[in-house]
């Protein structure tokens, strides 16, 4: 029996990563997705790669990057400098990227119907909640019901980590013997992570959770 299909939207941070492992161990036959949109954090996409062809995953990655001119407001592809302290903070609304998870899923879907995969899966957390409304409960549920009728086939949006903490995804990642060297969250796309921004404030505290060792050099 062919194993079903899955789309996997990879960004290459840590999220993504245990996501990307956490459907391979269920068995499902899985097709990753990068998306470069003009972030400034690009790096994640080379981070990406080389993960897919260590696993030997079938990796797509998109240039969407002519799309950040539409969204300068951010400081994630503008000219605004990154903002530096915790999610919850007001200043970190400045990383919002207009209607990104939108855009993304819109065209994951598409490549779902097109290489007929029931399932499309992103890293939607509890953390993100707070800032970030395309992470919310309510957007994925809406998302999910257009997604079923905007196609003759329904591809589901899965988001398995919507109500976990970042502390508790990388719990499933370390039980899954996971290592997190190749992965990318930091917003300043420079050699060593900032650790600083709101993306590594909150990777240091769930590894602080766990009481585990950060393998990515900070600056």
């Amino acid at each position: 029996m062919a194993k079903q299909k899955a789309v996997v939207i990879y960004s290459g941070g840590m999220d993504s990563f245990t996501l990307l492992n956490r459907v391979m161990k269920e068995g499902l036959e899985v097709y990753p997705l990068t998306f470069d949109y003009g972030q400034k954090h690009v790096k994640e996409v080379e981070v990406a790669k080389t993960v897919c062809d260590r696993l030997g995953l079938p990796l797509k990655i998109l240039d969407i990057s002519a799309i950040n001119t539409l969204m300068q407001s951010s400081s994630l592809v503008g000219s605004e400098e990154i903002p530096e302290g915790h999610y919850e903070s007001e200043n970190m609304k400045s990383t919002v990227v207009p209607n990104r998870n939108m855009i993304l899923l819109s065209l994951a879907i598409a490549y779902g119907v097109d290489i007929k995969a029931g399932k499309v899966y992103y890293g939607a957390h509890a953390g993100d909640h707070a800032i970030y409304p395309d992470c919310r409960p309510e957007f994925v549920h809406a998302m999910n019901e257009v997604a079923g009728i905007a196609n003759y086939e329904h591809v589901a949006i899965e988001t398995p980590y919507l109500n976990f903490t970042k502390g508790e995804i990388l719990q499933d990642g370390l039980s899954m013997g996971l290592t997190y060297e190749h992965t990318w969250t930091c917003y300043n796309g420079r050699e060593k992570a900032c650790g600083k921004c709101g993306a590594c404030v909150e990777r240091l505290e769930a590894f602080a959770d766990n009481q585990a060792t950060d393998p990515v050099e900070y600056e």
